[in-house]
């Protein structure tokens, strides 16, 4: 499931991850169509009780993200995300059971979007 990497690299990319995520959201967040697990692996990445190796997954598909060079450049229209969101989806179909409600709520917040009613979900 991915090749091992030190933990100098692990912080190198955590810390790259967490200065220039938001910012690449904000320009892009509305020509991307995955968003939603694009903000909830974010936050399953930084989550310390997420294990390492899927943190470490999660952070190379995000570092991929915020490359500002890319295998399709991201201002192609209709295509500019396509090599984003096959890793992403790829990744997240990996570590899926890693990415909980907490990270998927996270990422409603963050996205200002509505949360279903937590009473209805429990009991629906």
């Amino acid at each position: 499931m991915g090749r091992e990497i030190t933990v100098e690299t692990f912080h190198k990319r955590e810390q790259k991850v967490r200065r220039n995520f938001w910012r690449k959201l904000k320009r892009v967040a509305g020509h991307v169509p995955f968003v939603e697990d694009l903000v909830a692996a974010y936050f399953c990445a930084m989550d310390p009780s997420t294990p390492m190796r899927v943190r470490g997954m999660l952070l190379a598909a995000l570092a991929y993200f915020i490359m500002p060079i890319d295998l399709i450049p991201d201002i192609v229209t209709g295509l500019g995300f396509a090599d984003d969101m096959a890793l992403l989806t790829a990744v997240v179909g990996l570590v899926s059971a890693n990415i909980t409600p907490v990270h998927r709520t996270a990422a409603a917040r963050a996205l200002d979007k509505e949360l279903p009613d937590a009473s209805a979900a429990a009991h629906g």
